[in-house]
Order: C-alpha cells, then sequence, then structure tokens
C-alpha cells in the first residue's frame, strides 16, 4: 500500500511546505490548503515506465532537430505552432468559454486522424455524444480513427493511451482531471500540476504531441499554478468579442517557434475557418472623410497586420475627464494625450477621451502610438485624415518619434493594400534599403510636426 504524507500548499503559486504559513514565499496571506499526497500513485508509476532513459548524453550525440512536425490540417494554427505540433510536444490552450477552443482541437483531431493515425479526445467536461455531434457539423471525412473517452481518472486515461497507443492527444480539460495521489478536489493547485506532470511524462516518453485545455480567470489569465506554464512547450491563447465573429489565436510561449505569432479565424456555422487577408478584414469599415479614424499598423510574430484606431472626444459633464481604451494599455493611453496637450497644445482636461483598436485585436508593440494620437487629434479639431494614409510611429515623452521594427515589411503591406502614403518617424524612413515604388513617404520627426501635416 502506498505511503501517505500530509503536505501544506499554497493555492495561488503552488508551493508546498511541511507546515502550515501566515504568509507564502510569493507574497499571498492565508493560502495554505492542507492536503494528503500518496508517495507513488499509478499514474505516475505508469508514466514513469514510458519515460526517457536517465543515462547523460554527450551533446554532441544529441540531434539539433526539433522533431517531426504534424500537420494539423489548419494553416493558420500549424503558423502559430511554428510550422506545425512537434512530436512529444505539450500544448497549453486557453480562452473564454465557448470562443472555439474545442471547435478547432476538434477540427485538428479529425484531420490528423485521418493522416497520422488514431486520435485520442479525453473530456471531462462534455460527454462523448455531445463532441460527435461538434465533430459531425465542423469534420468532412471518415472519423473512425477519431476517439472519445469522457473520463476524469487519469489513471484510466493513462491505461487508454497505452492500449490505443495514438498519435495525437486531447485533454480537455487539465481541471476536470485528478489522480489518486491527491485527497484535493479535481481543479486545485496540486491536482493541476500533478495531472501536468503526468501528461508531460507521457507526452515526452511516448513521443505523443497533447494538447491540453485550460479554463481562464475573470481576468483572462490561465487558471491554476504558474508552474504548469513553465511545464509545457506551447502556451496559445484564444481571443475574440463575442458579438464578432473574428477569433485571434496568440502564441504566448513556444519552445518550437516565434512568440506573439498570431492566426485568425472566423467562427462560422460549419465551424473555424481561416481568414486569408486578416488586414482587409480589419480595415473593411474604414471610410475616407471619417473624423477621428486612422489606419496604423503593428508587426505581429511574422507578418504586419493594418488596422484602424478610431477616438472619440466629448465634454466632460461631471467630476475628472474619463480616459477608456480598448485594445491599447490604458497608461499607454494617458502618456499620449499628457504629450498632446504638452507638445501638440491640444487642450484635454476636460475631454472624455474613448479610443478603440477595431476587431478586437490587443497590439503589444507601441507602433500604434502616431495613430492613436493622430486619431484623438482628429476628432477633437474636426479634421478628418485620408484612408489611404498609413500611420505608424512610437512616441515618446519628449514628443519625438522613435524608429518602429520592420518598418520596410509595413510599407510593403501597405502597398498591397492599396495605401497611398505612410507617415513614419524620420529614423524608420533613414534606415530603408529599399523604397517601394507607387507610395509616398513621409518622415516626421515628432508629434507636433505629424499633426501639422494633416493641416495640408
Amino acid at each position: 500500500m502506498a505511503k501517505r504524507k500530509t503536505v501544506f500548499v499554497c493555492q495561488e503559486c503552488g508551493y508546498e511546505s511541511p507546515k502550515w504559513m501566515g504568509q507564502c514565499i510569493c507574497g499571498a496571506w492565508n493560502s495554505f490548503v492542507e492536503e494528503t499526497v500518496h508517495d507513488e500513485p499509478k499514474a505516475m508509476k505508469a508514466a514513469a515506465k514510458k519515460g526517457a532513459s536517465s543515462e547523460p548524453i554527450a551533446i554532441d550525440k544529441v540531434s539539433a532537430s526539433s522533431g517531426r512536425r504534424i500537420d494539423t490540417g489548419i494553416r493558420e494554427l500549424n503558423r502559430v505552432l511554428g510550422g506545425g505540433m512537434v512530436e512529444g510536444s505539450l500544448t497549453l490552450i486557453s480562452g473564454e468559454p465557448g470562443i472555439g477552443k474545442s471547435t478547432i482541437i476538434t477540427q485538428a483531431a479529425a484531420y490528423i486522424s485521418q493522416n497520422e493515425g488514431p486520435v485520442l479526445y479525453v473530456s471531462g467536461e462534455e460527454s462523448a455524444q455531445q463532441i460527435k455531434l461538434r465533430a459531425d457539423r465542423v469534420c468532412k471525412g471518415d472519423l473512425t480513427k477519431l476517439y472519445l473517452l469522457p473520463e476524469t481518472d487519469l489513471d484510466n486515461v493513462v491505461e487508454a493511451v497505452e492500449r490505443l497507443k495514438p498519435s495525437f492527444l486531447i485533454i480537455d480539460s487539465i481541471q476536470t482531471m485528478y489522480t489518486e495521489a491527491l485527497e484535493a478536489a479535481p481543479g486545485s493547485v496540486s491536482q493541476v500540476r500533478a495531472c501536468g506532470n503526468v501528461l508531460m511524462t507521457i507526452g515526452k516518453g511516448m513521443n505523443i504531441p497533447i494538447f491540453i485545455v485550460a479554463h481562464v480567470t475573470k481576468s483572462g489569465e490561465l487558471a491554476g499554478p504558474k508552474i504548469v506554464e513553465h511545464m509545457v512547450d506551447t502556451v496559445l491563447q484564444f481571443s475574440g468579442e463575442r458579438d464578432q465573429e473574428i477569433r485571434i489565436l496568440r502564441s504566448l510561449k513556444n519552445r518550437f517557434g516565434t512568440t506573439s505569432e498570431i492566426g485568425a479565424f472566423e467562427m462560422r456555422e460549419e465551424g473555424l475557418v481561416e481568414i486569408e487577408n486578416l488586414s482587409g478584414s480589419f480595415l473593411e469599415g474604414l471610410e475616407d472623410g471619417s473624423c477621428g479614424a486612422a489606419a496604423t499598423a503593428v508587426y505581429e510574430g511574422t507578418r504586419p497586420l493594418l488596422i484602424e484606431v478610431q477616438a472619440l472626444t466629448s465634454t466632460t459633464n461631471v467630476g475628472f475627464a474619463r480616459r477608456t481604451a480598448i485594445g491599447i494599455d490604458s497608461q499607454r493611453l494617458a502618456m499620449i494625450i499628457a504629450v498632446l496637450e504638452k507638445k501638440a497644445g491640444l487642450t484635454l482636461i476636460n475631454r472624455d477621451v474613448y479610443v478603440n483598436i477595431v476587431g478586437g485585436l490587443r497590439p503589444d508593440g507601441t507602433s500604434t502610438d502616431l495613430a492613436v494620437a493622430a486619431a484623438i487629434w482628429s476628432d477633437e479639431k474636426g479634421i478628418p485624415l485620408s484612408s489611404e494614409t498609413l500611420i505608424i510611429g512610437e512616441i515618446g515623452l519628449t514628443g519625438d518619434l522613435r524608429p518602429v521594427q520592420n518598418a520596410e515589411k509595413i510599407i510593403l503591406e501597405a502597398v498591397r493594400m492599396g495605401f497611398k502614403k505612410v507617415i513614419l518617424p524620420q529614423r524608420s524612413l533613414a534606415r530603408l534599403l529599399k523604397k517601394p515604388e507607387g507610395i509616398k513617404l513621409v518622415g516626421v520627426k515628432s508629434v507636433s510636426e505629424a499633426l501639422h501635416s494633416f493641416d495640408k
């Protein structure tokens, strides 16, 4: 019979202590919960048998290749993964309920089962009938090698993997799984960490790529201990607005590819459909002659994206002026407004300012700063910006414009999308090795200089 021990686990970070502590090393107070742990759980024993040899290997004897890539049948998903799934890799995918996580996984599972071999879909949240109904709606072709296992006991999952030897394993979701090693409830920090460790051992030992679905908190972050994110090879995040059809899949961590890579999908009745022209989707509502609207660009992963920024200013009725931002950091917006007041002569102290990135995209870079400033200035002054002008640039606290990375690729994308003019920092213009034909490039040194160019 397996031995037991009692430990105290922090529910914030997963830290284990042999005794109860008032404050954890992560800074959380009163976060420890008493849990009973088995020394040698059955699932861990089975997984360990499949593990790699513990013999040391000389580094010059190790292959430099990351392993064979498995085509998921979805080009945008392959792009985000870095060219496809790597054998033996663990991928954690998260997103709000109903955003499309299970849909895209089902579509990929159907394709892989038809081209690579049997696929095991383990679900702790849905019945086999529910998954079958979704597969019939979003998948095509022969599904005889797609196996479903409604199960939450990880010991039974390990046994099923040993029997089936699947080419792809899906766990939906990690918060519903539990192991007999712990007496804690499924979804607790200890259970999530222990189950993640077992799955990692199985994936690496049997060379099976594993997709793990994870819940998110109210703030949009991954639920459970951070150690699970460190454990897996790739972390994907599915995002999008419920009232819009566009879904963005973003890579937050990737040991086999580029981080911050994104893939774009459109939610339809037949499932998730790839968006071929993402820039065109974000700019389709941009109209010439509209005040407070500007076209800008960000560089996400390995490709440039052109997007629309909208701004609205209105008189403050009560109290302090409001600054509301959707798609950009609110502190970044406050800084841009301060620069406009100090360096461009705009008076916004008694004006509410609202800024929105159209399409639900949340760019990480600062190349949209100048476009945000231009959109605010346009609406405040009542001067429309041309829909054929692209505006990029990072704003400094002194009002100067800093160069934008990958400006040359952004300009080429602007040419492809039919733009006639690009306003960019002077230093970015000076660094261009080759200036494309058919488009006018205007280099500016400061925010005030850029805004004055719109008056002409």
